[in-house]
């Protein structure tokens, strides 16, 4: 079953086309990069998949339309990690990552497990009893992933997820995501960094100006002429033992 599907997805603000006509999915055992230069729709995207934000066209989440399912089966459905890393309070961070487990009604052996495990996942069990509010920024960014992850749902969307991040935490998530799309979850992930996407995604949709540019392959998607077409670059490529390298080299 298609863990989102999105078909002719339109939004407007005023007079201005924000998406246009947007079909896309994301299938269980799938990483997928969203990837679009600044002001191209990727987190208006994310969040009209989820209702956060209006928008005209067919949306479906797990097979059910997203407009017909309560709030709590839409976060059984799908985990959501915001560009915005701000937290208000200064909770402790176990207890905010325990906050992913609201929808599931578990009981607390099961609810604890599913903290640890995010916690580990995100390395920051030496943190868990610390205050969310006096980490670093790369330290809260990773505490609102594990609170994701904590969820446990099919579908995670996550809208810049590496902004911050130091490289070894950086890698540790593209990994973990990748780990995550091999044991059957979906994950749609906006990115900025195309090597990243080159090396970890399965698939890839371009966004530009508000419209689906390419959707496939990472080789394919990020071909010279597409990179010149919508980022304005060059880039170096070439190929490893891992996978994929791409560096951005110069404007085209």
């Amino acid at each position: 079953m298609t863990l989102l599907a999105l078909d002719g997805v339109t939004v407007r603000r005023g007079d201005r086309v924000v998406l246009d006509a947007i079909s896309a999915r994301v299938d269980p055992g799938e990483f997928v990069g969203l990837l679009g230069p600044n002001g191209a729709g990727k987190t208006t995207l994310l969040r009209a998949a989820l209702g956060l934000q209006t928008a005209t066209g067919a949306i479906a989440l797990g097979g059910a339309p997203q407009a017909t399912l309560p709030a709590r089966q839409r976060a059984l459905r799908a985990a959501y990690v915001p560009q915005d890393h701000a937290i208000a309070w200064p909770v402790r961070v176990d207890v905010l990552v325990a906050l992913g487990r609201t929808p599931h009604r578990t009981d607390l052996e099961a609810d604890r497990a599913a903290v640890d495990a995010a916690l580990a996942a995100m390395d920051l069990d030496a943190l868990r009893h610390r205050p969310a509010t006096d980490l670093s920024g790369g330290e809260r960014a990773r505490v609102l992933i594990a609170r994701a992850l904590a969820q446990q749902a099919p579908l995670l969307l996550a809208d810049e997820p590496v902004a911050g991040l130091d490289p070894a935490h950086t890698l540790t998530l593209m990994s973990a995501f990748q780990a995550m799309a091999r044991s059957g979850q979906g994950i749609l992930a906006s990115l900025h960094d195309l090597g990243l996407a080159a090396r970890y995604c399965d698939r890839l949709i371009l966004l530009d100006r508000g419209r689906v540019a390419a959707d496939g392959p990472p080789d394919a998607v990020l071909s010279p002429d597409r990179l010149a077409a919508v980022y304005g670059i060059t880039a170096f490529t070439a190929r490893d033992a891992c996978g994929p390298i791409l560096q951005p080299t110069g404007l085209a």
